[in-house]
């Protein structure tokens, strides 16, 4: 009977003990868990700034790539009036420079009624670069 109650006891002493060590378990692991919520929401919080400074980054590169665009737009429209004004003043200048505008291609048409006296189509006048305004 003694052997028996100190096979209880023990058993019971034992029990005591796994039972303490499973709420100290129980208890990290709790902090565990409080100390990885707070983490996450220190990282949801590092996302939604990110997301935030992204979203800027972006909206300041499409106003950097308009204004690129325009710049390139009137480099090239700037381009065009420099060639221009220097093929004019080429023909007065360097006559051997000078690129005349091409000659207009009658049609069938228009040549026959040229042929048999009749007047040419109007033209444009001289000078000027296509598309860019300058007259």
């Amino acid at each position: 009977c003694a052997a028996q109650l100190d096979q209880t006891d023990d058993t019971k002493k034992s029990l005591e003990r796994s039972l303490a060590d499973l709420e100290t378990t129980i208890a990290e692991a709790k902090d565990d868990i409080a100390t990885l919520a707070d983490e996450i929401k220190a990282l949801e919080g590092g996302i939604a700034s990110l997301d935030k400074s992204v979203a800027e980054a972006t909206e300041q590169r499409k106003a950097e790539n308009a204004e690129y665009k325009d710049l390139m737009a009137n480099n090239g429209a700037a381009k065009e009036v420099i060639l221009f004004a220097k093929n004019r003043l080429s023909k007065f200048y360097a006559p051997k420079l000078y690129k005349a505008p091409p000659k207009v291609e009658l049609s069938k048409e228009e040549r026959i009624v040229v042929n048999n006296g009749g007047t040419p189509p109007p033209t444009e006048a001289p000078g000027g670069i296509a598309g860019t305004g300058i007259s």
